[in-house]
């Protein structure tokens, strides 16, 4: 065996140990805390308890004042309709 032989075969071993351990270590770290948390981040579950909650309250307080703003709104209406049957009350007064 030539001395020149020796060098493709050791580049190629050399080659096969460097992707093995760079695959081992992209593993190690995807099973790691960073893994987990960027498969949480993926998923759509990255938001912490406080946040939720903080969420649900911002949605209960959303849909009490959307129940508020149809009550003024239908209180609104009524007044308009009061208003209107007065104002043809007037007219019609005023026309006798």
């Amino acid at each position: 065996m030539n001395p020149g032989d020796a060098v493709p075969i050791l580049g190629m071993i050399t080659g096969i140990l460097t992707v093995g351990f760079m695959s081992w270590a992209v593993v190690a770290i995807a099973r790691g805390p960073l893994g987990q948390a960027l498969s949480r981040r993926i998923g759509g579950q990255h938001l912490d308890t406080d946040l939720a909650h903080e969420v649900v309250s911002l949605q209960e307080q959303v849909d009490d004042l959307r129940r508020l703003v149809e009550e003024t709104q239908e209180r609104l209406d009524f007044t308009e309709r009061l208003l209107t049957r007065g104002e043809r009350a007037g007219l019609e007064r005023g026309a006798d």
